[in-house]
Order: C-alpha cells, then sequence, then structure tokens
C-alpha cells in the first residue's frame, strides 16, 4: 500500500463523515472526488458509509437504549413503532426498485442538478415550515412520508438522504428542527445498515472483496466514523439556533460550480 493510496483514503473517509449526514449529499463529493482520486470499489464505499453510521449510531446510543428498554411507555412504544413504520416503507420499496433494476447515475450532470433542485427545494420547503404551529410531535403521517422521502433520495443522488427526510418531516407536520432531525437520523440508522448489509452480501457473492486493500479500508471507516462523530455532533448543535439555508444555498452554488466543470471538461 502506498502514500498515494494511504492519502486517498484519508480524503475520501473524511468527504463521507462531512457529507452523509449533512444535508448537502455525499454522493455527489464523493463522484467528484473519485474523479481525482480514481475510482473506488462498491466495497470501500460500502465500509466508509457504515462508519458513518456507526458514529450516528453512538450519538445516539443513550436515545436507542431508551426505545429499546422502555418499550412499556406508550410514548416510548409510539415513537419505535413510527421508526418501524418508516423503516418498512423504504426497504419495501426499496426492494421493489431494485427488482425494477434501477442504477444510479454515474454521471456528474444528473447530480449537480439534484444539488441545485434540491437546494431551492431546501429554502421553500424552510420557508412553508415556518408558517406551521411549532411542535416536535412526529405523526404517523410523519412516519411514513420520512420513509418515502428515503427513497426519492436513493433513486434521486444528490438530493440527500438527510436533507429530504428532515424537511419532509418539517412541512408535514414535525415543524421542530431538532425533532424532526433526530427521526431523521434514527430511522436512517436502521436503513443504511440495512442497504450497507445487502450490498457487501452482493459484493461478496459476486466475489468481489478477493482484492481489496484491507490497510486502506480500515484506515478509510477510521477516519468516516470520527468525522461523521464531530459533523452531526456539530449540526445537531447548530440547527437549535440557526436554519437550513446556508447548506441550501451551498448546495447550489457547488451543483452551479459541478455544471461549470462538465461544460469545460475538468470532469465528465
Amino acid at each position: 500500500m502506498g502514500d498515494h493510496s494511504i492519502i486517498s483514503a484519508i480524503l475520501l473517509g473524511i468527504i463521507e463523515g462531512i457529507t452523509e449526514f449533512l444535508p448537502i449529499s455525499s454522493t455527489g463529493h464523493l463522484l467528484i472526488a473519485e474523479q481525482w482520486l480514481g475510482q473506488r470499489s462498491d466495497t470501500f464505499n460500502i465500509v466508509i458509509q457504515a462508519g458513518a453510521i456507526l458514529a450516528v449510531t453512538i450519538i445516539y446510543w443513550q436515545r436507542l437504549l431508551s426505545l429499546l428498554i422502555g418499550w412499556r411507555n406508550p410514548e416510548n412504544r409510539s415513537y419505535a413503532g413510527k421508526l418501524i413504520l418508516a423503516f418498512l416503507v423504504t426497504a419495501i420499496l426499496g426492494l421493489v426498485v431494485k427488482k425494477l433494476g434501477f442504477r444510479l447515475p454515474e454521471s456528474v450532470t444528473p447530480i449537480a442538478w439534484a444539488l441545485i433542485i434540491g437546494g431551492l427545494w431546501m429554502i421553500a420547503a424552510e420557508k412553508i415550515a415556518a408558517r406551521r404551529p411549532e411542535s416536535s410531535h412526529v405523526s404517523w403521517t410523519v412516519a411514513v412520508i420520512v420513509g418515502l422521502a428515503q427513497i426519492v433520495a436513493g433513486i434521486f443522488p444528490g438530493t440527500s438522504r438527510s436533507g429530504a427526510t428532515i424537511f419532509a418531516a418539517m412541512i408535514f407536520g414535525t415543524r421542530n428542527r431538532a425533532a424532526a432531525t433526530e427521526f431523521a437520523f434514527l430511522v436512517g440508522i436502521p436503513t443504511m445498515y440495512a442497504a450497507s448489509a445487502f450490498e457487501l452480501l452482493s459484493t461478496i457473492k459476486d466475489g468481489g472483496i478477493g482484492s481489496e486493500d484491507w490497510t486502506s479500508l480500515g484506515i478509510a471507516f477510521v477516519v468516516s466514523t470520527i468525522t461523521a462523530f464531530i459533523a452531526v455532533k456539530w449540526l445537531l448543535n447548530y440547527i437549535q439556533n440557526n436554519r437550513f439555508t446556508a447548506f441550501a444555498i451551498y448546495r447550489i452554488i457547488f451543483g452551479a460550480a459541478l455544471l461549470g466543470m462538465v461544460t469545460v471538461g475538468w470532469v465528465s
């Protein structure tokens, strides 16, 4: 394993950790990074994503534990039930999408447009949500909508899973940013673990892990976990007193920059 491989693993781990749970699209950033750092295997992408999920699991371990051991509490049962419902909506529709043979785009242009449109959507959604009464309640309707939002984000890379789910929750009743973010992130934990496990098993079945550089994988996993932990902690503190507008503006600028890079041939 050379120095270049180590540096690439570190950089990709940092990018994944920062962008996976911030509403700015990890797919778009990783796709660009791979154009310059070299394309990585499916296993590598699964591993760095798993690192990001682990970070969020660590952050929310007390909340998850309280839901598990406090099932006798009606409020905990209801909340856990909504998490399960949102996960099932995503899982069932996700399998349907897989059966239909849907494949993610590997070119930059559609992702750039998704970033721009998603940024405009975030600005509009924030304004719509601001007109709703303040509420931290997660309804069964919100649970279904969040499950659907995860599918939309999966079908259209660049949308951002976290952005789609947080704003879906806010528009459909969970007006409080912190409450909407918590539900979106908690739903993302089983969803992303399941998706990563499914992809990893498929890769193993196809014999795609025999030539992996396990040292690079390990480094990227650790870097992704640490970076995601810091990024999510920062985000949870940031949204206490700030809107998501800055992320929306960043998405629009980044998406426009990507279209410009495609035009001049810097990326394909």
